[in-house]
């Protein structure tokens, strides 16, 4: 399983990702979310999202890849939907996804 750090991009207008609603709303249309409501965790296909405990609005959040198979078409979506930036944990490297 690989882990990157999911941080908003540095054109965007917020130094954050959004309100925690706001987030759970736009990554519904991804097919992701709590399992729970007001849950930490969003489950999608293929990955894992870790807020942070009680941080609103969200400045970073731990994403897990823990299918390869899908996992990384979902993070390139949320990347080039959303306007994402990921930065690998283990080789500190910046991911992104321009828009087309």
């Amino acid at each position: 399983m690989r882990s990157l750090v999911v941080l908003a991009n540095g054109t965007s207008p917020a130094p954050n990702l959004g309100s925690r609603k706001s987030l759970e709303e736009r990554l519904s249309h991804l097919n992701t979310g709590p399992d729970r409501t007001g849950g930490d965790v969003l489950f999608g296909p293929g990955v894992e999202l870790q807020l942070p405990p009680q941080q609103d609005p969200v400045t970073q959040m731990i994403l897990t890849v823990s299918d390869e198979d899908i996992g990384w078409l979902v993070v390139e979506r949320m990347g080039k939907t959303l306007h994402w930036k990921f930065v690998d944990l283990s080789t500190g490297d910046e991911l992104s996804f321009a828009a087309r």
